[in-house]
């Protein structure tokens, strides 16, 4: 008996070539590719509670506003001259330490996700919701940075920098069209050094080594946490809140991983999508 030539073919070979390599590749992905996104908050609810955390301490030339905790573990050296709109020093406490242990898990979550779309070293213009790697550079902002969600209020955006995040003392970020802000989440996962120069930032800064500012900076919705070294502050003020912005309230810079925004789809997005592509590639190949 002859066989047809149909039921030798894999189930690939029943779709067209351009199908055929999206299958491939969405295969890969659900294989490879980031697991789903977490049901919790991305930042641990003690490191949320930090608006400036480092390992081996904070120095500041007074006078800084806090809008959260500020502390450091496991070195307790804080340095004095804080005004605190909310939440207090903490030099080594409990809460301290396990904050830092869930920023090594965050920093990890964040990196995760990637490596996302390659863009240029210098970050100035409008940039969409999504995963970015961003390389060195002389500068990575040198002016002003508007972060668009579209109309999306769980609009997430995740930088990632291989190595150190610099921005010059003329730039800026802001963030519009994010509805409410219910779940919109910023993230800087800085792989040594970051030099925020700038007189405004937004977003949680989570850094390998040193943060520091030339001073003046404004970081009215976000944190800036080192994992092992130490933040810097110079007349700056650090908030978990959120000041300026098209809506107030309910914009969480802890809130949970969201769909990965317009720009570039969240990874257990298109593992599902690899997935569904596979079950479709297997009926199809039954009825052949």
């Amino acid at each position: 008996m002859k066989t047809s030539p149909t039921r030798n073919r894999s189930a690939l070979g029943v779709f067209p070539l351009k199908l055929r390599s999206a299958l491939a590749s969405a295969a890969m992905v659900a294989l490879c590719g980031a697991a789903p996104a977490l049901a919790g908050p991305l930042l641990g609810s003690d490191l949320a509670s930090f608006a400036v955390l480092g390992a081996a301490g904070v120095t500041n030339v007074p006078t800084s506003t806090i809008g959260g905790n500020l502390g450091s573990a496991p070195n307790a050296s804080v340095g004095g001259g804080y005004v605190f709109t909310s939440g207090s020093l903490q030099p080594n406490t409990g809460i301290a330490q396990q904050a830092q242990l869930d920023l090594d898990a965050a920093i990890l979550a964040v990196n995760g996700i990637g490596p996302g779309l390659t863009i240029g070293a210098d970050l100035t213009g409008t940039i969409l919701p999504g995963i970015y790697t961003v390389p060195a550079g002389p500068t990575n902002l040198s002016g002003a940075l508007i972060l668009d969600g579209g109309g999306s209020n769980t609009a997430q955006w995740y930088f990632l920098f291989p190595s150190t995040l610099i921005t010059d003392s003329t730039s800026s970020v802001s963030v519009v069209n994010v509805g409410d802000g219910s779940g919109v989440g910023i993230y800087w996962s800085v792989g040594s050094a970051a030099t925020l120069n700038g007189n405004s930032f937004a977003g949680n800064v989570l850094a390998h080594d040193l943060i520091s500012s030339d001073g003046d900076l404004t970081l009215s919705c976000g944190r800036l946490l080192s994992a092992t070294a130490q933040v810097t502050l110079i007349h700056d003020t650090i908030s978990l809140g959120c000041i300026g912005f098209e809506k107030s309230g309910g914009f969480d810079q802890g809130a949970d991983i969201g769909s990965g925004g317009h720009a570039v789809p969240e990874p257990a997005t298109l593992a599902l999508f690899g997935l569904g592509l596979a079950g479709i590639a297997l009926a199809r190949r039954r009825r052949n």
